[in-house]
């Protein structure tokens, strides 16, 4: 007798279950991810159920990630019990769309970091030019 998939047996979460995630495109050092539905068990590029959006991780001419997201379709997959990636938990925080992923406050309290202590060894050259 098989169990039904309310019984807890995990076996529907691993068969049945539909994932958004990142579909990676482009080519060598210029990555571009579109934003799909697909089987869980699919590898990332096998074929997709639908695809949800884009996304553009590099930055162009103007300092801007390009995304271009079907909010309409994600709400719709999301309600019908579709899991999300990490990564594409990510990216629908960034866009509003989820709570920001905690991994996106760590990415920029360190960036923060970063520019802190660029800018505080910028004033200690200037400091060092101005006294000789």
């Amino acid at each position: 007798m098989s169990l039904t998939p309310a019984s807890g047996t995990g076996v529907f979460y691993r068969k049945a279950a539909k994932i958004i995630r990142l579909h990676r495109k482009g080519c060598a050092n210029r990555p571009f991810f579109h934003i799909v539905v697909t089987q869980r068990s699919r590898a990332q590029h096998e074929q997709v159920i639908e695809q949800l959006g884009t996304f553009d991780p590099l930055t162009n001419q103007y300092g801007e990630r390009l995304i271009a997201l079907n909010c309409e379709r994600i709400r719709h997959w999301i309600g019908s019990g579709s899991h999300i990636s990490d990564a594409a938990s990510e990216v629908l925080g960034i866009a509003g769309l989820l709570p920001v992923h905690p991994r996106t406050m760590l990415q920029a309290r360190r960036n923060r970091a970063i520019q802190a202590a660029a800018a505080i060894e910028a004033q200690m050259k200037e400091k060092e030019k101005v006294e000789q």
